[in-house]
């Protein structure tokens, strides 16, 4: 997938972390935090007087990849906690796709499975044509992905 000019429409990650669910999800569902984890979002901040996750609680979020800043909102769109945590991005002029993600928890005796999911719901054919070649990387996430998945368990570890 790495050499392909194309955008997938869907990915699937999971890293086990040696860190109980419960710490790994207070690090997932403070959306705030993200810039702790992750490689690409810098900074998220509540929307419309949210202060927590809750469904239909809207969050924007500020990202960079080497020379390009951009800036997201996304909408909470499934909730159940210490399990699962689901946002989409929201449609705009400016970036007319959607992507929904999905965080789902699983204890394991080690730890904590975490999966990551990601579906590309709505995407003009010449919106994912400019992404692949504008942002190369994100032709194929899974390595950096995955990577967020272990810094997830770091920080959750640490505040276990």
């Amino acid at each position: 997938m790495g050499a392909t000019k194309e955008i997938p429409r869907s990915s699937r990650v999971e890293v086990e972390v040696p860190a109980p669910v419960a710490a790994v999800w207070q690090v997932v569902v403070d959306v705030t935090r993200t810039g702790e984890w992750s490689h690409e979002c810098r900074r998220v901040a509540w929307l419309d007087g949210a202060t927590s996750a809750s469904y239909g609680a809207r969050f924007r979020g500020g990202n960079r990849w080497s020379v390009f800043r951009w800036s997201r909102t996304s909408e909470i769109t499934e909730l159940e906690p210490e399990h699962v945590i689901a946002w989409r991005t929201i449609a705009s002029r400016r970036f007319p796709d959607s992507t929904a993600w999905r965080f789902v928890l699983t204890p394991t005796p080690g730890g904590t499975r975490i999966t990551q999911t990601y579906e590309l719901v709505s995407s003009p054919a010449w919106w994912e044509w400019l992404m692949a070649r504008m942002v190369p990387p994100h032709r194929d996430r899974r390595a950096a992905l995955e990577a967020d998945l272990r810094r997830i368990g770091e920080v959750a570890a640490r505040s276990a």
